[in-house]
């Protein structure tokens, strides 16, 4: 696992109402703070690649459909520098994963239907001033592809 990255699997309760599930808490030991809360969606194949930030740290799941979400340490000095982690979030797979600053990040639309993805950063959106660096999907330095692997 790169450096800081984390995971917390998410449970969800299924009652005769519909389901609950908790994304993250204060009381979370991977909690580190509030910046706000967002939601975007991704289309059926469609790459939403690379970002990464300098301060900010990234608390993401995905609620509908299923992503591909890999992420890259382009951080020279960490342990684990030029490693790349890949995840699976989604309706079958309830996960979140948290992204430390300096870790290139994003995800991949592999369900048939739309997923929905819901990030609770450290840090409020800067406007003015954003703290996101971003990289081509398919044309960087990062040897991952994006390609469906079929077999």
């Amino acid at each position: 696992m790169i450096e800081g990255v984390k995971t917390k699997a998410l449970r969800v309760i299924p009652d005769e109402r519909g389901r609950l599930m908790e994304i993250l808490r204060r009381d979370d030991e991977l909690f580190q703070g509030f910046g706000q809360v967002y939601m975007t969606t991704t289309y059926p194949g469609v790459v939403k690649a690379w970002h990464k930030h300098e301060k900010q740290t990234d608390n993401i799941a995905c609620l509908a459909g299923m992503i591909k979400m890999a992420l890259y340490d382009g951080r020279p000095g960490s342990p684990t520098y030029r490693e790349i982690n890949q995840f699976y979030l989604g309706v079958h797979n309830p996960t979140l994963v948290q992204v430390p600053a300096g870790v290139y990040h994003g995800w991949m639309c592999v369900s048939e239907e739309e997923a929905l993805v819901v990030n609770v950063p450290t840090e409020p959106y800067d406007r003015v001033n954003p703290d996101e660096q971003r990289l081509d999907p398919h044309t960087n330095d990062i040897p991952y592809d994006w390609k469906r692997k079929d077999g």
